[in-house]
């Protein structure tokens, strides 16, 4: 059962007057760790050091370094949904909605490397994201196929996308835009050594991140009439 910190943690800088302050900046620090050294390696006195605090502290806050964990990768996945809320997608037209939404995703990938690493890690537990396995966590990354789905029903209803039965649905295009995002940042190293092309490059990053936009909006773009 986790203690209430005690009069020495209360007075490390950060923690009596400012406790989410403290309980975010631990999350920042474990999304960072974990983000390098995975569950199994990621330790908890360096996130403690990091932020200045106690690991009675961090126990206050997570129970376990499991539940720490689970929590910075939910926070990792909870950021990326609120950036896209943030857009008000609703506000544009169907096509340069997508193509904001996809530029937002590309950019949010590159801009937080760690996000992607510590997914890497997640996906090869051998159970495989058993931490995002909760009916919440689903919930809270609805909103991303919720946003999709309002684009591409406001494109049909334009005659702008594609439509009927083999139109792609919410889920297709999400994990379209999920694959190239996250591949941009995953493999840039070894696609960078394999085939000489730098996908985060200052060269190559503003053709790659074109590139993305134009087949996510081929993918669904309506033929044009003969």
């Amino acid at each position: 059962m986790p203690q209430p910190p005690t009069a020495d943690d209360r007075t490390r800088p950060g923690t009596r007057r400012d406790p989410e302050g403290t309980r975010r900046s631990i999350l920042e620090a474990a999304v960072d760790e974990f983000s390098a050294h995975g569950l199994a390696g990621g330790r908890v006195d360096a996130i403690a050091e990091r932020t200045r605090t106690t690991k009675r502290m961090i126990y206050y806050y997570f129970r376990s370094k499991e539940e720490l964990y689970a929590a910075a990768l939910v926070e990792s996945y909870r950021r990326i949904r609120d950036t896209e809320s943030a857009l008000h997608l609703d506000e544009h037209d169907p096509e340069t909605a997508l193509r904001l939404l996809v530029r937002s995703n590309v950019a949010h990938h590159e801009q937080n490397p760690a996000f992607v690493r510590l997914v890497v890690f997640e996906n090869l537990l051998p159970a495989g994201a058993v931490h995002l396995m909760s009916a919440e966590v689903r919930a809270a990354n609805r909103s991303a196929l919720d946003i999709i789905d309002d684009i591409l029903r406001r494109g049909r209803e334009q005659g702008v996308f594609r439509a009927g039965p083999d139109a792609p649905t919410a889920l297709d295009v999400q994990e379209v835009v999920s694959g190239l995002a996250f591949q941009r940042v995953s493999n840039r190293a070894t696609f960078r050594e394999l085939f000489g092309r730098d996908m985060l490059g200052e060269q190559e990053s503003p053709h790659v991140r074109r590139m993305i936009e134009d087949v996510v909006l081929r993918f669904v773009l309506a033929a044009p009439p003969d």
